[in-house]
């Protein structure tokens, strides 16, 4: 049987999104969750196609042109084998995030320029690099043990003077109560880390904490495990209003059926019903 979609736009983001929940009249957050793992793992099918097919985990660097600059992003292949580390190399999904950044600016359905910007779990930088060319001001944020790779990389791509934003790197442990400069309300967040239960608990504690009514999430997310997205998506669906962004909406160059790019506002934010948007304040 087809599954009818409904088609939403959120008042962050100009573009169509198809409505996950969170949004009057939706069903219970488990239901809703169920069934966005059920959609997306049968139009996607992302176990049927190679992993990292954007990056190359085992290389000392990715070289991206972005923003019209050839971006360097440095990496550390050898702490993949420390268990739990992720943050020290490329994943597709933080290509994907970035370029879509890229993407949606040039087409004028996302405006960046002037705006605060919060990036949870940065990781190598390259979205909030990316977010600081196209006129963000970006906090690049990520474990104690993660900043100096990520440091490395925002001085090494950001500091030319010919930057249209700015970005500065600082720690910030998810589920931990965030530092006062970071509570006001911010308008964009990208977050490209799902891997365990516990890491979405935390995650989800810190976006409620950093989120206000004017605050639209992007995140992108690699689809490695059912289980733990469902999971994101059932404790997130209590607080905001979740849609997903097609990949007709990405990046031309840059899609993935193994990466899901949702876009969440607070349930406090109304969502419109009518097909306009809202314009976004900061």
């Amino acid at each position: 049987m087809d599954t009818v979609e409904e088609i939403r736009r959120m008042s962050g983001y100009g573009g169509d999104v198809i409505v996950v929940g969170g949004f009057p009249e939706s069903e219970s957050e488990s239901d809703l969750a169920a069934a966005e793992i059920m959609v997306i793992w049968a139009i996607q099918g992302p176990t049927s196609f190679a992993p990292n097919a954007l990056v190359a985990q085992s290389s000392l660097e990715l070289r991206l042109d972005a923003c019209g600059h050839s971006l360097l992003i440095l990496q550390s292949p050898c702490s993949m084998n420390t268990p739990g580390v992720t943050g020290s190399v490329m994943w597709d999904s933080g290509v994907v995030l970035g370029k879509f950044l890229e993407h949606s600016v040039d087409s004028k359905v996302l405006s960046l320029e002037g705006k605060k910007i919060v990036e949870l779990g940065s990781g190598c930088g390259l979205a909030g690099c990316i977010a600081a060319l196209l006129g963000g001001n970006v906090v690049l944020t990520d474990l104690p043990d993660r900043l100096r790779l990520l440091n490395k990389n925002v001085q090494t791509n950001l500091q030319r003077g010919n930057t249209r934003g700015s970005a500065v790197v600082q720690e910030l442990v998810w589920g931990d109560d965030p530092d006062p400069d970071l509570i006001e309300p911010l308008p964009d967040y990208g977050s490209d880390v799902i891997y365990s239960e516990e890491a979405v608990h935390h995650l989800v504690t810190t976006l409620v904490q950093l989120c206000g009514d004017q605050t639209t999430i992007f995140l992108s997310g690699e689809l490695r495990n059912d289980a733990v997205l469902e999971y994101f998506l059932e404790s997130a669906l209590k607080d905001f209003a979740i849609g997903r962004v097609e990949q007709t909406q990405w990046h031309p160059d840059y899609r993935s059926r193994r990466v899901v790019l949702y876009v969440l506002e607070k349930k406090s934010k109304r969502c419109l019903a009518d097909g306009s948007s809202l314009n976004q304040s900061c």
